[in-house]
């Protein structure tokens, strides 16, 4: 009889450490993708109509102080470039509206977080996208963006502040020595140049200037490469307004496309051409909604 209860016990006790195991796992996975309250305002670049920009502020108004950081890092002349932002939020009726191009060593420094308090909206100017990575990436300034976005920010970007916004970002430049005009004609692996974002999107790889500058053979290959990865190709003067529960809804004048290759049969031959079959293609217009985490459109 003493065996049995000492049988039972120990049954009992390693039950209790399965039950415990799955538990802390859950919660691990529960604490690893934590929901922002806030949201992303990516623009495809191009002129932004008035509307749009009245958009991005009202959300903006909504958190924080309603302060507008402007980052003007990408710019090849930030201070030019941060002034003119400043300049338009303000006669959009932005009350405190301030600009700063953080160098890497400013960025590092722990003081500088102390800029973006308060801020309702953070807005990421164009450029070259490896400019942003180049100074925040990694930094206290990057992981106080992260904290504001969680806490209801709203982060925007255009042109290269779009593409910067993704985990995975398109650099802009090709692995292959073309001349000037032939950039981007083949659908290959191992072509396109990728880096790490920010991190804001997870789901997919943005793109932006899309229809417009023929994008759509670099946005291919990256899919096919990472067919877990929706590709988002956004055009110029359009928008995407991605809400805390990563469906997107469509603003602007162009269109919004989207790639989805996560059903697709993907073969990548010795020479690095790609076959793909069975790649899914949403375009989207103005109003429409899209989610990144379903496998159905909305």
């Amino acid at each position: 009889m003493m065996k049995q209860h000492k049988f039972l016990g120990a049954n009992f006790f390693w039950l209790l450490i399965f039950i415990l195991a799955i538990f802390l796992s859950f919660s691990i996975s529960a604490s690893a993708e934590i929901k922002p309250k806030g949201h992303l305002f990516i623009i495809g670049g191009g002129d932004r109509s008035e509307s749009m920009m009245r958009r991005f502020v009202g959300l903006a108004t909504k958190t924080g102080s309603g302060k507008i950081v402007v980052l003007s890092m990408a710019s090849a002349t930030p201070d030019e470039t941060g002034r003119s932002l400043v300049d338009e939020f303000q006669r959009l009726g932005v009350k405190d509206a301030v600009y700063y191009s953080f160098t890497r060593q400013q960025a590092e420094n722990e003081q500088s977080t102390l800029l973006l308090n308060g801020a309702g909206g953070i807005y990421f100017a164009g450029g070259v996208q490896t400019r942003i990575t180049e100074a925040i990436l990694d930094t206290p300034v990057h992981r106080k963006i992260i904290e504001l976005y969680r806490a209801g920010t709203v982060v925007a970007g255009t042109s290269a502040g779009a593409a910067v916004m993704s985990e995975l970002m398109i650099t802009g430049d090709e692995v292959r020595k073309v001349e000037e005009g032939h950039e981007f004609e083949t659908i290959q692996a191992g072509n396109i140049v990728l880096a790490r974002g920010l991190g804001l999107v997870k789901r997919a790889v943005l793109d932006q200037h899309f229809a417009t500058r023929k994008r759509h053979n670099r946005l291919i290959s990256v899919v096919a490469e990472h067919p877990n990865l929706l590709g988002v190709g956004i055009d110029e003067s359009t928008a995407i307004i991605v809400n805390p529960d990563e469906t997107f809804e469509v603003i602007g004048n162009k269109n919004v496309i989207v790639y989805d290759g996560r059903r697709a049969k993907i073969k990548i031959r010795q020479d690095k051409s790609i076959a793909l079959r069975g790649l899914t293609t949403h375009i989207l217009l103005s109003g429409e909604r899209f989610s990144l985490r379903k496998k159905k459109p909305l």
